[in-house]
């Protein structure tokens, strides 16, 4: 029997070793937290599982929430004029194409997943690991596995400066979960509702499911030195409600009212900061002979902004479990992990690239789509689809040219 150990207790983490106990293999998941502790800790992302990563968790018996999480349907994109083209608050275009996603507070499917996992036989210990316990932690298992986005472990990867053109964060974020939202008559509740101000920020709402129940998320994500970015001092849940209205007030009039009611689901439902989005090497050497091999926000690290977080690490845990169990009994050497992430990243490309492009001054052709999106539905649901397959992108919305054959070829 093959032995894995995993450290990190996230999606891509916790996915692969429920997958490769399931298969029959001795997996030992290593937590810096209990179930009891992440239940009652602070929320650690917005996370949003889209279609073809749902329906994984689904081949796995892992969607333990489905039926208590609200369901997304559909994504409605809103767009403000630009500032110098009409006063703040202006809304310039709007779509809402169908869209399938849900998501659960990772405080709620790590500590059940961990549960489940212990349940089952499985081994976890419960404790922060340091780069200097690895090498000998290592030499006691065929597979070591780093699935733990934060902290010195990461520093074992190299940064891959070819696939990484940002060396700063490029959103200041804040998110906030909350309970009684309300919406305006004929609003469909079942969306994403993504708005976007020009040369200021966006605003992302989702439904979501957390410790408490049923909720509504919000996600600021800010230009740094912009008009949004006035999370600096991490307000808190009370204050953020407060200062989101004011906001929406000024550049999305259209949201301002929707929390008016709301309140806080408990007292850790903020989250502040901002992060540099990155590419890493997969392979991280302990010595000549000893080595780790990264996955998840290890090796792909992309800002919130196209919600692919969650999707990515579901997908690479899929990768590499297929990966895992088709290499057998041969030795998981650093060839075979070059390899193994090379699958990964085949698929997290895409995303990768369309999430990096957001976060630049949007192109022409861009916009261009956007505009047209709002006139012509099948452009409109092309482009939600492109965030479940992301594949998609890399044949019209990433390349100028090829968006132009695309829409001339509308008729």
């Amino acid at each position: 029997m093959r032995r894995i150990l995993i450290i990190g207790a996230g999606q891509a983490g916790m996915q692969l070793g429920l997958c490769l106990q399931a298969a029959g293999y001795e997996v030992t998941i290593m937590s810096a937290r209990t179930p009891e502790e992440m239940r009652g800790g602070r929320i650690t992302s917005t996370q949003c599982l889209f279609g073809p990563s749902l329906a994984i968790e689904r081949d796995h018996g892992l969607n333990r929430w489905e039926h208590e999480t609200p369901r997304i349907m559909e994504m409605n994109v809103s767009v403000a004029a630009p500032p110098d083209q009409a006063p703040p608050g202006t809304k310039a275009l709007g779509f809402a194409p169908a869209f399938e996603g849900q998501s659960v507070d990772q405080r709620v499917k790590m500590a059940g997943w961990l549960e489940l996992f212990e349940s089952r036989g499985g081994n976890v210990v419960y404790h922060g690991v340091m780069t200097s316990d690895l090498e000998g932690l290592a030499e006691l298992y065929d597979l070591t596995l780093i699935a733990a986005g934060k902290g010195e472990l990461v520093e074992l990867f190299d940064r891959d400066p070819e696939r990484s053109p940002y060396d700063r964060p490029m959103r200041q974020l804040a998110a906030m979960y909350m309970h009684g939202m309300t919406w305006p008559p004929g609003v469909d509740t079942h969306q994403v509702r993504i708005n976007v101000v020009p040369g200021v920020g966006e605003l992302f709402y989702l439904p979501g499911y957390t410790t408490s129940g049923a909720c509504d998320i919000w996600l600021w994500e800010a230009l740094p030195g912009g008009a949004m970015d006035v999370w600096g001092d991490k307000p808190s849940p009370e204050a953020f409600i407060k200062r989101s209205t004011e906001l929406c007030r000024e550049y999305i009039p259209w949201e301002a009212d929707a929390a008016h009611a709301a309140v806080p689901t408990d007292p850790r439902c903020t989250l502040y900061g901002g992060y540099v989005p990155m590419v890493r090497k997969p392979v991280g050497s302990l010595s000549a002979t000893a080595h780790v091999f990264g996955m998840g926000d290890v090796v792909v690290l992309n800002d919130p902004i196209a919600g692919q977080g969650a999707n990515n690490a579901a997908h690479c845990a899929e990768i590499y479990l297929r990966h895992i169990l088709e290499h057998g009994n041969r030795p998981f050497d650093p060839a075979w992990m070059q390899e193994t992430f090379d699958a990964y990243w085949d698929y997290a490309r895409h995303s990768t690239h369309f999430s990096n492009m957001l976060l630049g001054p949007p192109p022409e052709h861009f916009l261009q789509v956007l505009g047209v999106a709002a006139e012509d539905p099948r452009v409109a649901q092309r482009f939600a689809d492109g965030y479940t397959h992301p594949e998609d992108f890399d044949r019209w919305i990433l390349h100028p040219d090829k968006t132009a054959d695309y829409l001339a070829s509308l008729t």
